[in-house]
């Protein structure tokens, strides 16, 4: 089944807003042990005339008009009854090179791997497929990112630090279903298949 594949940023965030179930392993190349766990990850659109905006764009010298919007992630354990924290959370700004929105830099009010202000370039293949490069003070990172259906996708990133060890991370999400979701579904697939009778 094919998909229509996000190919600017702001398509990409909007295809991402709302709630995800995130599957994590990470592969490291040295003593650590290998990691796996879940989480939830929050995305949310932010409009370009925000406010977040410019107080990201003014410290990067990059004038905050040039930005078409962004998206803001929060990151909460799974399973957790408590709210996401605030200090696992992120605002990305969207700064496309030209009209068409294929590449361009991508800030951020703290970064990934080291929790810094970092600008990251961007570009979308023609297979739809999104690579981040993110140059930190301490580490390289590249991140791909693309959508298997509208509801699930996936994520692939490596970390090289400066003394050379680096570490691999696999990421599986698939879109957060409530109870009530779930039931509205069911419901919705009875009345369907009552139909068909």
């Amino acid at each position: 089944m094919s998909i229509a594949q996000p190919m600017t940023m702001m398509e990409f965030f909007q295809k991402s807003e709302g709630v995800w179930f995130t599957q994590r392993t990470v592969h490291h190349f040295d003593t650590v042990a290998d990691e796996s766990g879940e989480s939830k990850l929050y995305v949310g659109m932010v409009t370009a005339d925000d406010d977040r905006i410019q107080q990201i764009c003014e410290p990067q010298n990059i004038d905050p008009t040039s930005a078409r919007g962004g998206a803001s992630f929060m990151w909460q354990p799974h399973p957790s009854d408590q709210a996401p924290d605030p200090d696992k959370a992120a605002v990305l700004v969207d700064v496309p090179d030209d009209q068409t929105g294929r590449s361009g830099k991508l800030l951020r009010n703290q970064g990934y791997v080291e929790k810094i202000p970092v600008v990251s370039r961007y570009w979308f293949g023609k297979d739809g497929i999104l690579t981040i490069d993110t140059d930190y003070d301490n580490s390289q990172g590249q991140e791909r990112c693309w959508f298997i259906t509208d509801d699930f996708r996936v994520r692939v990133s490596t970390v090289r630090m400066a003394n050379g060890i680096y570490l691999m991370t696999y990421c599986s999400e698939r879109r957060w279903v409530t109870d009530t979701d779930l039931a509205q579904m069911i419901q919705h697939n009875a009345v369907r298949a009552a139909a068909l009778i």
